[in-house]
């Protein structure tokens, strides 16, 4: 119900958002109000993968257009080859040797200074670790294998030395703020008047597509929360049945009113709610499939993945168990990591095994594939299907996986928790009622989203342990009183989650203050019936009531609900704001562009820092490894870069600001144009070879960005100056397009994958002399 109550309270809510101007509705940090902040510069995310191959053509124009200006642009390099160099010093040679961008990011994002661009990086599963390891190895970079079976200190040290790149090794470092992440309101205009054709209709005949989570005994059934009484030290600790007791960590600080959860799933009932998944795929014909995060939820996921592909191909692991074990597969890392390993093993035994495994696809439910032609299934690999990403693309495609003989077809999705997994068989069922969205009248939902300082699950990575056997695991405080106790058989995968209160409190204040500036209804996202958001409504309800909230509507909601209040506004063309915890953030925020924009890379995420200064992601949908695939093969790159255009446009907007620079005020303003006329024009990648890819496209922007600099009367210097230029590239278009398209078509040596050369990658993603010319005579 809408809420009214009394004016802001500065004393229950300190933090202030800064001032990110007309993208945060001009509210300013008291930090920053007014006062110059002394070394102030932009700093630009080295990463991996598609974004960073964009970055060697999108960059060097953002530097050439702003050389001069007293605008300084830093790199800091944050790869997953880039953190293992710099976790790994001790046997490298100095000129091997980078230094910690990452600790110093996270430092920095601390102070009103700090003004980062952050695009899209990998969070890194095993596999992707050791091949990144292995390339830097093939480099000459005397870095040691990652053990994955410690059974030595010394291993175990090692282990842990590289636990810190593992899964979201960046986010939690940098989100030093609460995120504010929606479409720009041009990318939104656009969508409207051009809207994308991937949505497949739903068949009017029914569908046979459904979620499917466990009943019981998983981390929802098993949630335990307390908001602490005062600041304290925490440990965990096991207790065996036997008596005997171990400590799984300890020194956990705690502040008082942090909300602190404990939760478990068993495994037992993990695997029988798998087993009765795949007879019930069979007997029904639909494909089976499995979505976690394996990449953000690096601990918990990889072993659930794990315990899915055990219980699939029961009958191979356990007949042949001893050659599994020889071979060093982990089950673990996927399916993949059993058949890569297979060769190990002579030639005959391989044959029997193969023999057997392809019994098993026969006896088994049909998996949805992640690429049918080369038979990399759903269970291949942890990192291969990420929900967030994933079931969107269910939805869009009426309900739909790819199976083996590469068609469309019906699949029961296995979600197992029901923490979140409840709200995407909402949306299944509204698609099912009311058939597929349509993105030229649907309305969007922006989200507010609770994730600073390691908020909620994103900062459990530390604190989710396996039980070693049966007993129970317990968090005590320093005088020995347990906290929070869980119950625990052998096997079974706990986790614990802390939420401060000032994060929480600034997210609430947030999410007012959006209702406000945009008029739109805002939802938090909570089930009373959950131990952890029992605990935020505590908080959410009483805040609420201090604000100024008049003429707001405000509603609390389960995710089911919430779900559905949303999508009936959404087939109506309205809008509506979520307030969710940090993992329906990344789940929302994925799901809704997709259908909408039809990609989740082009939303922008602006977080205002607790401390001041501003954090601004591009993009929601990872680094794209297929577009790097396709490049490889035939150097195009569909990798869309409007979620970085639009980056920059908030980042100058605050440097103007920290530094009462008007030239970069009028470098947003006018890249903000370039950004609309650039989707007016559909200067969009096509996903076709030998059409327009990432460096046509952002050509386009530089000229739609030197024209309309040449065109504003604000700053005369500028003016002259981009008049020049816009009408160099205005000459130049065809012959810089024909330069461009001439590049594609044959296979791309990067000299690495994780560790590319930069040279030869420079030369691949600017591989128009003529352009080259007139950006590098700025």
């Amino acid at each position: 119900m809408p809420r009214e109550s009394s004016a802001f309270s500065h004393q229950t809510f300190p933090i202030e958002p800064n001032p990110l101007l007309r993208y945060t509705q001009q509210i300013t940090h008291p930090v920053t109000k007014g006062i110059p902040v002394k070394n102030a510069k932009i700093t630009w995310t080295k990463i991996d993968e598609a974004p960073a191959l964009a970055t060697y053509s999108l960059l060097p124009i953002f530097q050439a257009y702003t050389k001069g200006t007293g605008i300084e642009i830093e790199l800091a390099d944050i790869s997953l080859a880039g953190r293992i160099i710099a976790n790994f010093p001790d046997k490298l040679t100095d000129d091997q040797k980078i230094p910690d961008y990452l600790s110093q990011l996270g430092a920095l994002a601390k102070t009103p200074q700090a003004n980062i661009i952050k695009l899209p990086n990998i969070s890194a599963s095993i596999p992707q670790l050791q091949a990144a390891v292995k390339e830097l190895q093939d480099k000459g970079y005397a870095i040691p294998d990652y053990p994955e079976e410690p059974k030595t200190a010394e291993e175990k040290a090692l282990q842990a030395r590289f636990a810190v790149v593992l899964g979201s090794a960046v986010n939690p470092v940098l989100r030093e703020g609460n995120s504010d992440r929606r479409a720009a309101e041009s990318v939104k205009r656009n969508a409207r008047k051009n809207p994308h054709r991937m949505m497949k209709p739903w068949p009017e005949s029914g569908s046979k597509a459904q979620v499917a989570y466990m009943p019981d005994k998983d981390f929802f059934a098993t949630e335990k929360s307390v908001t602490m009484g005062q600041a304290d030290e925490l440990k965990i600790v096991f207790n065996a049945a036997d008596g005997s007791v171990k400590t799984f960590k300890e020194k956990i600080p705690v502040e008082a009113n942090e909300v602190i959860d404990s939760s478990v799933m068993n495994v037992a009932a993990l695997r029988e709610f798998f087993a009765g998944q795949i007879k019930q795929a069979k007997a029904e014909n639909v494909l089976l499939s499995l979505h976690l995060k394996a990449t953000m939820m690096k601990i918990s996921d990889p072993v659930i993945f794990g315990h899915c592909v055990s219980v699939y191909y029961k009958d191979v692991l356990e007949k042949y168990a001893a050659e599994i074990k020889e071979i060093g597969a982990n089950v673990n890392n996927g399916f993949a990591d059993i058949e890569d390993k297979l060769s190990r093993l002579p030639a005959d035994k391989q044959a029997a095994i193969q023999a057997d495994i392809k019994a098993v696809y026969a006896k088994q439910a049909s998996l949805a594939m992640v690429d049918s032609r080369k038979g990399i299934t759903n269970l291949h690999r942890p990192n291969d299907v990420i929900v967030d990403a994933s079931m969107p693309n269910v939805i869009r495609d009426g309900g739909k996986m790819w199976s083996n003989d590469d068609q469309l077809q019906d699949t029961v999705a296995m979600i197992p928790d029901r923490s979140y997994a409840t709200m995407y068989q909402a949306i299944l069922e509204d698609a099912k009622k009311n058939g597929q969205f349509d993105p030229a009248t649907m309305g969007s939902v922006s989200n507010v989203g609770l994730m600073a300082k390691k908020a909620e699950e994103y900062g459990s990575h530390d604190k989710t342990f396996e039980a070693p056997d049966k007993g129970t695991i317990q968090m005590v405080d320093k005088s020995g009183a347990v906290v929070l106790e869980q119950t625990v058989d052998k096997g079974d995968i706990f986790r614990a989650c802390q939420t401060k209160d000032l994060p929480i409190k600034d997210w609430i204040g947030l999410a007012v203050r959006r209702a406000k500036a945009t008029h739109t209804p805002v939802v938090f996202w909570l089930d009373k019936e959950r131990g952890h958001d029992r605990e935020l409504i505590k908080k959410v309800e009483p805040a609420l009531a201090e604000l100024d909230t008049a003429g707001l509507e405000i509603h609390i909601m389960r995710p089911v609900d919430a779900m559905n209040f949303s999508l009936k506004r959404i087939r109506e063309g309205q809008d509506t704001i979520s307030a969710t915890g940090n993992v329906l953030r990344d789940y929302l925020t994925d799901l809704f562009p997709i259908l909408e924009l039809g990609t989740s890379a082009r939303m922008l995420s602006i977080v205002p820092l607790l401390n001041g200064g501003g954090l601004f992601e591009t993009g929601a949908g990872g680094s794209a490894p297929k577009h790097v695939q396709q490049f490889l093969q035939e150097q195009h790159l569909r990798w869309d870069s409007l979620g970085e255009y639009c980056a920059i446009v908030p980042s100058l907007e605050l440097l103007a600001q920290q530094t009462q620079n008007d030239k970069a005020a009028v470098f947003a303003s006018t890249l903000d144009s370039a950004i609309e006329k650039y989707l007016d024009n559909d200067r969009t990648p096509s996903r076709k070879v030998h059409e327009i890819d990432n460096r046509g496209s952002t050509f386009y922007l530089a000229l739609y960005w030197a024209q309309a600099l040449a065109g504003q009367d604000t700053d005369a210097g500028l003016k002259e100056r981009f008049a020049a230029l816009a009408k160099a590239l205005e000459e130049n278009e065809e012959k810089i397009n024909t330069e461009l398209l001439a590049a594609q078509g044959s296979p791309a040596d990067m000299g690495g994958y994780y560790r590319p050369d930069a040279e030869l990658t420079e030369k691949l993603m600017r591989p128009s002399s003529t352009l080259n010319g007139i950006i590098d005579s700025l």
